[in-house]
């Protein structure tokens, strides 16, 4: 009986280019593409960002005055500021008039011009709708300002006009009227905001299977059950998304609040950021200004954080379903 002994097995040739292991490409290269974003963050946001928080542990008027050391007493200081929480009280109604109402009504719009729109008299006919009610969106903020100002002007404004045309002999004075000035910034707000939504909501229309609305329809629900069962679920993600957006947009509006009232009448405008620009250039209190921005800054981090914490532990959820 002649037993054969098998060949030994040799090692495939590493360096041979037929062979069908090869090394992986190194992806040291692909970190020079990140690189001008990494420039960019730390010469834009994180150094501006630490200089703040050292000016807030000083007494300093800027420019060449001395800088005298504070420590924490500016933070004090903003605890017991009567002024600063009225602005953050304030920041209440920008979340109402920049993420409440644009998001709802943004969504009922765009539900109707994909679902009814589209359908009834074209794409055509949608997308010039949404076009429209996007171009607050791409004003810059100074027209829109001006334009808003005029509208909501005492003597002469369009909006007091149509009111003294139905009858109203006495009409509101919007911009100086310390209980009535806050909600007439939220209507320029809701202006220049619903066209986000509008654009955000439409595109994620568009990836939602039709077979669903057209089952639904076959079943005998309606417009509302669609929306409510169909649409809404479907673009939850677009959802958080301007949602988290917006909020982080009304905790540090600025300029709607200088254009219109300059944080008037009495103050009852007044916002976080704009108290803090008042700090630092009329003032010149700019540790104290410093102070302000960076206790805005952590609220800012830390209401985005808890939506984004919120979105991925829905969008897990959602996956395991």
């Amino acid at each position: 009986m002649t037993i054969t002994t098998p060949a030994p097995v040799r090692p495939p040739d590493r360096h041979h280019p037929n062979r069908t292991s090869r090394r992986r490409p190194s992806s040291r290269g692909y970190w020079w593409y990140l690189a001008p974003m990494i420039v960019g963050t730390v010469a834009i946001v994180l150094v501006p960002f630490a200089v703040n928080v050292v000016v807030s542990l000083f007494r300093w008027k800027g420019g060449l005055s001395p800088m005298r050391w504070n420590g924490l007493g500016n933070y004090a200081e903003l605890l017991g500021d009567a002024q600063f929480w009225l602005a953050f009280k304030n920041t209440v109604f920008m979340i109402v008039g920049i993420v409440v109402i644009p998001t709802v009504l943004g969504l009922l719009l765009a539900a109707m011009l994909f679902d009814y729109i589209g359908r009834e008299f074209g794409a055509r006919a949608a997308a010039f709708l949404r076009a429209t009610y996007y171009l607050p969106q791409i004003l810059p903020i100074a027209v829109a300002g001006f334009i808003w100002s005029w509208v909501l002007a005492t003597q002469n404004g369009l909006l007091n006009s149509v009111i003294e045309a139905i009858g109203v002999t006495d009409p509101p004075d919007w911009l100086g009227n310390a209980d009535i000035a806050i909600y007439a910034v939220m209507l320029m707000l809701i202006w220049l905001q619903i066209g986000y939504p509008v654009v955000i909501f439409m595109a994620a229309l568009q990836r939602v299977d039709p077979e669903l609305y057209e089952a639904a329809a076959l079943d005998g629900a309606g417009w509302w059950r669609r929306f409510s069962a169909i649409t809404i679920p479907q673009i939850r993600p677009e959802l958080f998304v301007v949602v988290i957006t917006a909020t982080v947009g009304a905790l540090k509006v600025f300029a709607p609040v200088l254009i219109l009232t300059g944080g008037g009448p009495e103050g009852s405008t007044i916002v976080p950021s704009y108290y803090s620009y008042r700090n630092f250039f009329e003032l010149s209190k700019v540790g104290y200004g410093s102070a302000i921005a960076t206790a805005m800054s952590i609220v800012i981090f830390v209401v985005a954080g808890v939506m984004l914490w919120l979105q991925r532990r829905d969008a897990s959820d959602g996956a395991r379903s």
